[in-house]
């Protein structure tokens, strides 16, 4: 799915972000990845089916035929099958998703044939392979994911596409809860994920639909993210530290829990005044210092909040930061 309607922080400039950072990206309509889907077999998705229940925890409905859940699973497998092929068709190294982009055809029709959930199940899995993801056609996050996924080869703790959910204020311990409908890679997990089916009541598919259940390891960590700033790109870094989070029963997603450096009031608010997006690549793995090399070879801006980071400061460093990438370009 290509930009999702009303949701600007999540584009920019295509044009430019090929020629600075090396990211190609290409539209293509639900209508061609439908051509895909119609080929798997039904012995394919037996087969990934199969898999599922040996990789993950799971309730006893999900592996008997005819029931929903089975079924929804069965459907889920089919679109991670359907997606894979396509992205490897391409040469692809990620993708988004927009879930008012998954076709405008009657799920009930007796005829119908198509992706009938969100297919958060494929994301989660696609992305622990490699791909990068970014929701509501957020190429930039999908783009930013694949290079932290590489960069990260061979270290144990796992990265994923994240989105600030919610925010728990509770005093000195004030954290943010990062989830997203679905779609968080189980690399970060710190158990055993859990293979659910719930209902899902946003966007064009208002249906029960499969998501693998867990909560993030409890550990320091970096999250980023890119933001196109129409004279440059500019690299927003935040150290953050996860915690143990409570039973979220009403709340069967994949989630992280964490406050961010220094604290919850400066990290979020340096954030927001940067321009900071709601979506965000998190690594345990990295640190600045992989940011920075990151920034300096695609030539972009970086700004990093950390323990020492202040209000005061921070608005100093974005007005000084202004005003040179301003010269730079004009006396180039």
């Amino acid at each position: 799915g290509d930009q999702m309607n009303n949701v600007a922080v999540t584009d920019g400039d295509k044009v430019a972000a090929e020629q600075v950072m090396g990211y190609h990206v290409d539209y293509t309509p639900v209508s061609e990845l439908m051509e895909y889907f119609k080929k798997i077999t039904d012995a394919e998705v037996d087969a990934l089916v199969a898999e599922y229940m040996k990789l993950y925890d799971h309730e006893a409905e999900l592996e008997t035929p005819g029931t929903e859940g089975y079924q929804k699973v069965w459907n889920a497998a089919k679109a991670e099958l359907a997606l894979r092929a396509i992205l490897k068709a391409k040469g692809a190294k990620g993708f988004t998703t927009n879930f008012d982009d998954l076709g405008n055809d009657d799920i009930n029709d007796p005829n119908f044939v198509g992706f009938d959930q969100i297919p958060g199940l494929a994301s989660q899995r696609l992305m622990a392979e490699g791909y990068g993801f970014g929701g509501e056609g957020d190429w930039k996050s999908a783009a930013l994911l694949r290079s932290v996924w590489f960069m990260t080869q061979g270290m144990p703790m796992g990265c994923s596409f994240l989105e600030d959910y919610t925010l728990n204020f509770n005093g000195k311990n004030s954290s943010i809860l990062q989830a997203h409908m679905l779609e968080i890679s189980p690399m970060i997990a710190a158990q055993k994920p859990r293979l659910e089916v719930h209902f899902l009541g946003i966007g064009v598919r208002k249906q029960p639909t499969a998501r693998l259940v867990f909560t993030s390891k409890v550990a320091k960590g970096v999250t980023a993210t890119v933001v196109d700033m129409g004279n440059r790109f500019r690299l927003i870094v935040n150290d953050v530290n996860c915690i143990e989070t409570k039973p979220l029963p009403k709340l069967p997603v994949a989630s992280a829990l964490w406050i961010p450096e220094p604290d919850f009031e400066v990290g979020a608010g340096a954030w927001i005044l940067a321009g900071g997006t709601h979506h965000s690549i998190f690594s345990y793995d990295l640190d600045a210092e992989y940011w920075q090399d990151y920034a300096e070879i695609a030539g972009i801006e970086m700004l990093h909040i950390n323990h020492d980071t202040t209000i005061e400061s921070f608005k100093k460093e974005l007005r000084m930061n202004e005003v040179y990438y301003m010269l730079n370009k004009a006396l180039r």
